[in-house]
């Protein structure tokens, strides 16, 4: 790797795209603020609420059946959003804004909506510094969705702040911006 590793086993200024695609298999890799962060692949409780939500809103908006179409629904999608290499649980682009998915391994055109779910080594990263990405960079819609605490925030972006839509619990009924056209129960995405 080119850079320095930190006591917390990130990598120190300043990272290169070099060391994202040298970090190990098993670890999801991002530079954020010119620092190389390395976390481990989703826990399961992690990976069925992130599988359970692109399955619910993927065939409806990504596919067209039993809703409207238009999108591109994909999991982590690796983001290079000026000098941050981003990888979102969830991201959505609308067909409008992105026709066809590009040729190279990640993608330069911001999402219309991300969803990160939430995990114990990712949750201070995901609500402070790539949120704040997120929102210079114009994502419209971002959602967080926590296992643990089985609940979902939604915000939407207004004039470069974030916004609180909603925040559901438990088994609440899911029909939010920019996915309202249909809905599902939260309760879908517990592993219990």
């Amino acid at each position: 790797m080119s850079a320095a590793v930190t006591e917390q086993g990130n990598i120190a200024l300043p990272a290169t795209y070099q060391d994202v695609l040298d970090a190990p298999a098993h670890q999801v890799a991002q530079i954020i603020e010119g620092t190389l962060h390395m976390h481990p692949r989703p826990a399961p409780r992690h990976a069925v609420a992130g599988s359970g939500l692109g399955a619910h809103i993927g065939m409806p908006f990504g596919y067209g059946r039993g809703g409207p179409g238009g999108w591109w629904i994909l999991d982590e999608p690796e983001l290079h959003l000026g000098e941050d290499v981003v990888v979102p649980d969830l991201a959505g682009w609308r067909r409008d804004r992105m026709p066809q998915v590009p040729a190279e391994a990640y993608f330069t055109l911001p999402p219309d909506w991300i969803c990160e779910v939430l995990s114990p080594s990712t949750r201070t990263i995901d609500t402070g510094a790539k949120r704040s990405i997120y929102a210079r960079e114009g994502v419209a819609h971002l959602w967080f969705v926590d296992p643990a605490t089985r609940t979902l925030e939604a915000f939407e972006l207004r004039e470069g702040f974030w916004v609180l839509l909603d925040i559901l619990t438990g088994e609440s009924m899911v029909s939010l911006p920019p996915f309202e056209a249909v809905s599902f129960s939260l309760g879908d995405l517990w592993a219990d």
